[in-house]
């Protein structure tokens, strides 16, 4: 089977292969690196990126998009509440324990959606990030809530936070996870020992998160 590829050129030293939730390769090389250099590493590593590609945890070839008709649900913190259309008129998305946009909005609905988890998630997850660093005692620059594509989080290296909007539809205890997990990387830069060590010193049971968002990331990212 042929593997479709797309080319990352950049300053780095060395030529990374890496296959993304959705299945997509991508190859991140050196701006010097020759396509047939790259070619031939992809046939050099065929089998094994073929293995990753079917490998179950990434995302199902057939992804379910929401229509956001009445009855339908959507995931919010690890659960999933019923969506009702309504006559009514409603500014953008209103939630209680249910979510309610009105019929007018319809058209618009998944744009109203990604405003409400992005505002969502920068009053919950933000204010815990900060709380869960001066717990673990690291400075950071920033953080911010961004639209990462199949990242959950990253650390840069001017100690600047990310963290994927889409994650405030996850449990509370995957969140927290995820924000330990990134403000570690502030004291260890790989996933040394030590880096684990450090995580399970504030979370000893972060394997249940890790677990869950192997198993049901795919839905936090797959809504729309």
């Amino acid at each position: 089977m042929e593997i479709q590829y797309s080319i990352i050129y950049s300053e780095r030293k060395t030529l990374s292969i890496i296959v993304e939730r959705d299945r997509s390769v991508i190859v991140r090389a050196p701006k010097n690196t020759t396509k047939e250099t790259i070619a031939k590493e992809i046939e050099k590593r065929k089998r094994l990126i073929q293995k990753k590609i079917e490998h179950n945890q990434k995302y199902p070839l057939k992804k379910q998009i929401k229509e956001f008709v009445a009855g339908e649900s959507l995931m919010y913190l690890g659960k999933n509440y019923k969506l009702n259309v309504v006559d009514e008129a409603i500014e953008g998305v209103l939630f209680d324990n249910k979510f309610f946009i009105s019929k007018a909005n319809q058209k618009m609905a998944n744009r109203l959606f990604k405003d409400w988890y992005i505002k969502s998630a920068n009053e919950i997850i933000t204010p815990k990030a900060k709380a869960l660093a001066n717990q673990i005692g690291v400075k950071y620059n920033n953080i911010n809530i961004l639209d990462i594509k199949f990242r959950w989080g990253s650390c840069t290296p001017k100690d600047n936070i990310h963290f994927n909007w889409r994650l405030i539809k996850a449990p509370m205890t995957v969140i927290e996870y995820i924000i330990v997990h990134e403000l570690t990387h502030l004291l260890e830069s790989n996933h040394t020992i030590e880096f684990w060590n450090r995580v399970s010193a504030q979370l000893p049971n972060y394997d249940k998160a890790k677990q869950w968002l192997k198993e049901n990331g795919h839905e936090l990212e797959t809504d729309f």
